[in-house]
């Protein structure tokens, strides 16, 4: 699965705001936007305010994305019309809502990696995201050989894994975690314009690298990720660009 989680022994990040619009904090946005529920493919903009009154200003250029294998699904239950998908665990879907950009990873050792303002987790051999909804650590990213007890059956070999050589963890389910709900969602790298994921977003490495560069945790960044459809009905209520 491409997708994010806790990091166990790190400071919680921040509560997703799926259920409400983006929150006040933020000064940072990154819009992904598909044709519909259940394609992959779409466009991803950057987006940069000053106050939470201010409008929202274009940063570079539309980048495109592809999402999971079956498309998107609401990643709360408060949102959304009767038969709207809503995210479950291996249903091949990505997050659709409002969530925090809260922390970055990758191959590279973190004395390397100084030039990214977001808290950075390197990927080592025994680095894994739990997929196992029966384990302690569901939807969390551990280092297996420093954990009590492996209890889990399934989880992402995340240094095994070439799409994951750098990206960022999306605060989807943390919060509290809620067994079932989807696990281990990331923006990464992705396999080209005719792939998809397991539940995450990906886009060239060039754009995940630049986007990297750009996000910062003072600014509080989040991903907004929508349908075309939802992203017009909500785009004034939730002071969207």
């Amino acid at each position: 699965m491409l997708a994010s989680g806790a990091i166990a022994g790190a400071q919680p990040p921040r509560a997703a705001r799926v259920s409400t619009p983006v929150p006040a904090s933020a000064r940072q946005l990154v819009l992904v936007v598909t044709p519909g529920w259940d394609t992959t493919a779409g466009t991803m903009r950057r987006y940069v305010r000053s106050s939470p009154s201010a409008q929202w200003r274009r940063v570079g250029s539309a980048v495109p994305v592809v999402v999971g294998a079956s498309g998107l699904a609401w990643g709360a239950d408060s949102l959304g019309a009767a038969g709207d998908p809503h995210k479950r665990e291996g249903d091949g879907r990505s997050p659709a809502g409002v969530f925090p950009l809260d922390s970055a990873f990758g191959f590279a050792p973190a004395a390397t990696m100084s030039w990214v303002r977001l808290p950075y987790v390197p990927l080592v051999a025994g680095t894994e995201c739990v997929d196992d909804t029966s384990s302690t650590y569901y939807n969390t990213v551990v280092d297996r050989d420093r954990v009590p007890r492996v209890d889990w059956a399934s989880a992402e070999h995340m240094r095994r894994i070439a799409q994951y050589q750098v990206g960022v963890m999306v605060g989807y389910n943390t919060q509290p975690i809620r067994k079932g709900r989807g696990s281990c969602i990331f923006l990464h790298i992705w396999n080209g314009p005719g792939s998809s994921t397991a539940g995450c977003t990906a886009f060239p490495r060039a754009d995940v690298e630049s986007l990297l560069a750009w996000l910062d945790s003072k600014q509080h960044p989040v991903l907004v990720q929508l349908p075309a459809a939802e992203f017009s009905r909500l785009k004034t209520r939730w002071a969207l660009p």
